[in-house]
């Protein structure tokens, strides 16, 4: 066994052996359940009986957690705090300024205190750059320009929202068929 050296006059100090080899606790990956989550897993339950698999998130569980209200309730506001559009999306005020400033067509207005005030226009196109980073897994640079080509990107985006409001429908009619 070393003994070590004690530069400052005192007694030199036993150290016990190292262990060579080391075991590893790997600690299991918790998230907070949301609503939304827990209505996916309901659903999950009822399309196939019970959940047989660990349940995975997948890019459309995603579109499950964006909280925009429709249209008309949209429009019934001329504007929104960044709060609560940070709350629509469920994501952090910090990520909302950084697209802002990331991206020539979110131009919220500002009052004279400095806060960042959304029409309900720039809450739309949140929702397609939040459609195109998050659930297309686009870059920055790959969104930017997506969204330079103007008309035809958002004839597909709304067409993809159309085909989901189906697709959301057509389960709601099998869930109440079984």
């Amino acid at each position: 066994m070393l003994h070590q050296l004690d530069l400052f006059g005192g007694e030199p100090s036993q150290h016990p052996e190292k262990k060579t080899v080391r075991e590893r606790k790997e600690k299991p990956v918790t998230m907070p359940v949301t609503e939304a989550y827990q209505e996916a897993v309901h659903k999950k339950e009822i399309n196939q009986g019970s959940i047989a698999e660990e349940p995975t998130v997948s890019i459309e569980v995603n579109a499950a957690f964006i909280n925009i209200p429709e249209d008309d309730e949209l429009y019934s506001k001329l504007y929104y705090p960044i709060g609560d559009v940070a709350k629509m999306f469920n994501v952090n005020i910090s990520l909302i300024r950084f697209w802002e400033n990331e991206f020539d067509i979110l131009k919220p207005r500002k009052n004279r205190k400095g806060d960042r005030l959304f029409r309900p226009e720039d809450v739309k196109n949140l929702k397609l750059i939040y459609f195109l980073l998050k659930e297309k897994r686009y870059t920055i640079e790959g969104a930017k320009t997506f969204l330079k080509k103007g008309k035809k990107v958002n004839e597909q985006f709304e067409t993809i929202e159309l085909l989901k409001n189906i697709k959301g429908m057509l389960l709601e009619l099998k869930a109440g068929l079984s």
